[in-house]
């Protein structure tokens, strides 16, 4: 999907300043609260992680880039809890009018409609009766396609050639997953790339590894 998550390789968005020692996990209170409250509408909503990361990506520029990192975690939350109508669209608002010491009336309650869905074990990593259809050391190429729903292809790798550094543990394929079609298991690469092939001869070299499934990647002729 084409959206403002996908923001890797673009520029304009300024230095990244890595972590430093002894940083709390949450900068505020309300952080820790919106981490615990994205987990628990997770599971009261019926769906997974892959899914969250798809109502991340639906998400409002606004809402995704203003709001900062647990902020958007909030905004998904409430996607996801209207989506599988727990909450009524206009239920957040309204309650929001009442933290002011307004009296406002909340929408009723809708019927559930929780996607059908189960997973198959606990967490991602999932047994692939198939061997790898490639081996440590080959060429291969991340295919050039623009998927109209979630996928963990990042945009900037797409077309380009790198080499398989290692072969992962294999796990459900996020594609399928976000959207309950199936959990879909495929063997996942550690694939190398040049970041000059990435982004031209003008950038400065160094590799950049990503984490590939095996329907994302084809053989370089």
């Amino acid at each position: 999907m084409e959206g403002i998550a996908d923001m890797g390789g673009t520029e304009g968005w300024g230095p990244v300043h890595p972590p430093q020692g002894g940083e709390p996990v949450f900068e505020e209170p309300w952080q820790g609260r919106a981490f615990a409250l994205t987990l628990l509408s997770i599971r009261v909503s019926g769906q997974n992680v892959d899914a969250f990361r798809h109502a991340q990506e639906r998400l409002d520029p606004a809402a995704y880039l203003d709001d900062g990192y647990f902020g958007r975690w909030l905004n998904a939350a409430e996607l996801m809890l209207t989506d599988s109508a727990i909450l009524a669209p206009s239920a957040i608002d309204a309650r929001a009018r009442n933290l002011h010491g307004d009296h406002v009336e909340e929408p009723p309650i809708p019927e559930p409609a929780k996607p059908d869905y189960a997973p198959t074990a606990e967490g991602s990593l999932r047994a692939v009766d198939v061997p790898p259809a490639f081996a440590v050391g080959e060429r291969v190429r991340a295919k050039n396609t623009s998927p109209p729903g979630h996928t963990r292809l990042p945009g900037y790798v797409r077309g380009h050639t790198g080499i398989v550094e290692l072969i992962q543990p294999s796990a459900l394929l996020p594609d399928t997953n976000a959207h309950f079609l199936g959990e879909n298991p495929q063997h996942v690469y550690s694939v190398r790339f040049d970041s000059r092939q990435l982004w031209g001869t003008g950038a400065e070299p160094f590799a950049v590894t990503v984490e590939l499934f095996e329907s994302y990647l084809e053989t370089t002729s």
